[in-house]
């Protein structure tokens, strides 16, 4: 795991943008509040980029964005969308399933709907969008920015975690977040982790408390990267 160093100097995160992103994502951009995401990096697959998890009746259930073939070193701006599969209608079915009674689904829903019932070209320009919307349903205030170029080291100031949360990350690979369970809509066991979506139907207005209680200290974040 190649990252630039967290310093004292480290003002702000460098990360890729992903799709309703999980809370140790999350919890990053809350913790660094200005945020610089990768717009000129080469799509990578069996990432988060293009697929979610959220907590289904019988499972933990993964929601991926399908993309068109010949994504190898396709720049992530470049990269379409496979709109020849009805994946909105399968997603939305899923998350109404997974959250229809869940105790903020219908405040919040009526925001998040509208995006599935549009054909999106671009998988960034969906992924930003998205993560716009969540952010402003829980009031988190962040400074987003796109880069202009791709920099294998960023200048002082910026922490890479680029390509360091995935999904094959457990507990103990968290980056930014440490935990903190919350009553979900299904099963007797927390699952951590899981979309901004869990977090944001199951918690409301609450949800920005959760991730705060759960951000790790500068110590611990180089800790676990080490």
């Amino acid at each position: 795991m190649e990252t630039y160093p967290l310093t004292p100097d480290s003002t702000a995160l460098l990360i890729e943008l992903h799709y309703l992103p999980c809370l140790d994502y999350l919890s990053g951009l809350l913790k660094f509040g200005t945020v610089w995401l990768e717009a000129q990096e080469h799509y990578q697959k069996q990432s988060y980029r293009n697929r979610c998890y959220v907590l289904t009746a019988n499972k933990v259930d993964s929601l991926t964005v399908p993309v068109q073939q010949g994504t190898r070193h396709l720049p992530i701006r470049d990269l379409r969308v496979a709109n020849d599969q009805n994946w909105q209608m399968h997603h939305w079915r899923c998350i109404q399933a997974a959250y229809g009674k869940a105790p903020f689904f219908e405040y919040y829903a009526p925001d998040i709907e509208p995006y599935y019932r549009k054909n999106w070209t671009f998988l960034f320009d969906l992924n930003y969008e998205l993560l716009t919307i969540c952010l402003k349903l829980m009031q988190v205030r962040i400074n987003l920015n796109l880069t202009e170029w791709y920099e294998k080291t960023p200048p002082v100031g910026l922490f890479d975690a680029r390509s360091c949360i995935n999904p094959a990350n457990g507990p103990e690979s968290y980056i930014f977040h440490q935990p903190v369970s919350y009553p979900q809509n299904f099963g007797p066991e927390f699952v951590p982790n899981l979309s901004v979506i869990d977090l944001l139907f199951c918690q409301g207005p609450a949800a920005k408390d959760v991730l705060k209680a759960g951000l790790r200290e500068s110590e611990q974040i180089l800790k676990t990267l080490r």
